[in-house]
C-alpha cells in the first residue's frame, strides 16, 4: 500500500484557518510533527495559547480535512500550545526574561470589582493550561492575598524574592510586607521603586501571563508600569452605569497615551439572574460597556453577572472559578479569559487588537 502524499495532507490543512489571525494553520506554522505511515496520518497543532476558545473546532476541522485526502484511513490530531510574546512596539523597555506577556487589569474608578476580575481572570488562564503570575499593583489597598486566601511573608533565594503560590499561580503583594492595618503612605518615587522590584527582583521563572492588579484611577502606578516593562496590554473594568463608563473612557485614554494597548473592556455586575426564576434583571442598565467599547474601537470581551458567591468567595479566599467552576458566572470568567488570550495572540503577530462582540 502506497503512503499518503505529505503535500496533499498539508494542502488539505490549509483549509483550516485561525479565526482571529485569519490565516491558515500551515502558513502560521501551527502544524508540527507530521507523521505518515501507510494510510495513518498523525500530527500536532500547536496553538498560540492553551486558552484558545476554538481549539476543539479547529481539531475537528483538521481531522475532517485530512480524512478526505485519498488513501487516508486514520487521523490522529494532538493539540498543544506555546504562548507567544506580544511585544509592544511602542515600548522602549526591555522584556523580563521568562515572562512572555504582562497584562494590566485596571479601572477608571474604585468599586467596580477590578481585583475580583484580575484574580478570577488569572485563575481562569491558569486552569486553561497557562503559566500565570500576579502582581498586586494596588500598593495602597493590596487585597489580592485576601482574595486568594494566601498569608505569610515573602522569602528570598539567590538574592531574589520568592513569590507566594496559591491555586497554581505565583503572587507578590505589598500585603505580604505590611500588617493588615498599616497604611502605605508613599509618594511617587517610592511607588515606582516597589513596582520595579516586583518585576525585576522576583524569581518568577517562566510565565505565559503576568497579570497586574492595578490601583483604580489614572495615577502613578500606571506611569511606573509603562516605564518599567513592555506591557502586552490592559483590560479596563467597568460597570454598566454612566458614572463608571465615563471614568472607564478616561482609563482607556490613559493607557493609550502611555502606549499600552487596550486589549479589551469588560463589564462587571452586568446583570442579575434571579436564583428562583432565572429572570435576568439589568439593575445598573444594559449595554453600556459594549457601546463604549464600540465607540472607542476597543474589544469588548465579556459581561460578568452579579452573583453573591463571587463576593463571598473573595472574602473567604475561595475565588469563584475555584469554588464553583461550573456556575454561570465562572463560565463568564473563563470566556473572558479566552477572549483576553485571543487578543494577546493577535498582538503577538504584530496586529492591532480586533474589536469583538461578547455573547
Amino acid at each position: 500500500m502506497s503512503s499518503v502524499d505529505q503535500t496533499a495532507v498539508l494542502d488539505a490543512l490549509r483549509a483550516v484557518k485561525d479565526p482571529d489571525l485569519h490565516r491558515d494553520i500551515v502558513a502560521l506554522n501551527f502544524v508540527k510533527d507530521l507523521r505518515i505511515e501507510g494510510g495513518r496520518v498523525a500530527f500536532t497543532i500547536e496553538l498560540t495559547t492553551p486558552a484558545c476558545p476554538v481549539k476543539d473546532m479547529m481539531r475537528e476541522q483538521a481531522r475532517t480535512a485530512v480524512a478526505a485526502v485519498p488513501g487516508v484511513t486514520d487521523v490522529e490530531v494532538t493539540m498543544t500550545a506555546s504562548v507567544r510574546a506580544a511585544r509592544n512596539a511602542e515600548s522602549a523597555q526591555a522584556p523580563i526574561p521568562g515572562i512572555r506577556n504582562v497584562v494590566a487589569v485596571g479601572a477608571g474608578k474604585g468599586g467596580v470589582g477590578k481585583t475580583t476580575l484580575a484574580v478570577n481572570l488569572a485563575l481562569a488562564l491558569s486552569a486553561l493550561g497557562s503559566r500565570v503570575g500576579m502582581i498586586d499593583g494596588d500598593i495602597y489597598g493590596p487585597n489580592v492575598p485576601m482574595m486568594l486566601g494566601v498569608q505569610g511573608q515573602l522569602t528570598s533565594e539567590d538574592e531574589k524574592i520568592v513569590p507566594a503560590e496559591k491555586f497554581g499561580i505565583k503572587v507578590v503583594s505589598m500585603g505580604f510586607l505590611t500588617n493588615d492595618e498599616s497604611p502605605v503612605i508613599w509618594r511617587g518615587p517610592m511607588l515606582h521603586s516597589v513596582i520595579r522590584q516586583f518585576f525585576h527582583d522576583v524569581k518568577w521563572g517562566e510565565l505565559d501571563y503576568l497579570v497586574i492588579d492595578m490601583p483604580p484611577g489614572t495615577g502613578d502606578v500606571a506611569l511606573s508600569l509603562s516605564q518599567t516593562v513592555p506591557v502586552a496590554g490592559a483590560i479596563v473594568v467597568t460597570t454598566p452605569q454612566e458614572v463608571s463608563l465615563a471614568d472607564s473612557r478616561r482609563a482607556v485614554r490613559m493607557y493609550q497615551k502611555l502606549n499600552i494597548p487596550v486589549l479589551g473592556l469588560i463589564e462587571n455586575m452586568s446583570y442579575f439572574v434571579c436564583p428562583s426564576c432565572e429572570h435576568e434583571s439589568d439593575i445598573f442598565g444594559r449595554g453600556g460597556g459594549e457601546r463604549t467599547a464600540l465607540a472607542m474601537a476597543v474589544p469588548f470581551i465579556g459581561r460578568i453577572p452579579i452573583y453573591e458567591p463571587i463576593c463571598r468567595g473573595g472574602d473567604a479566599g475561595q475565588p469563584l472559578v475555584i469554588a464553583e467552576p461550573e456556575s454561570v458566572a465562572a463560565r463568564a470568567f473563563f470566556s473572558a479569559a479566552e477572549r483576553l488570550a485571543a487578543q494577546v495572540s493577535i498582538a503577538s503577530y504584530g496586529k492591532t487588537v480586533i474589536p469583538v462582540t461578547a455573547v
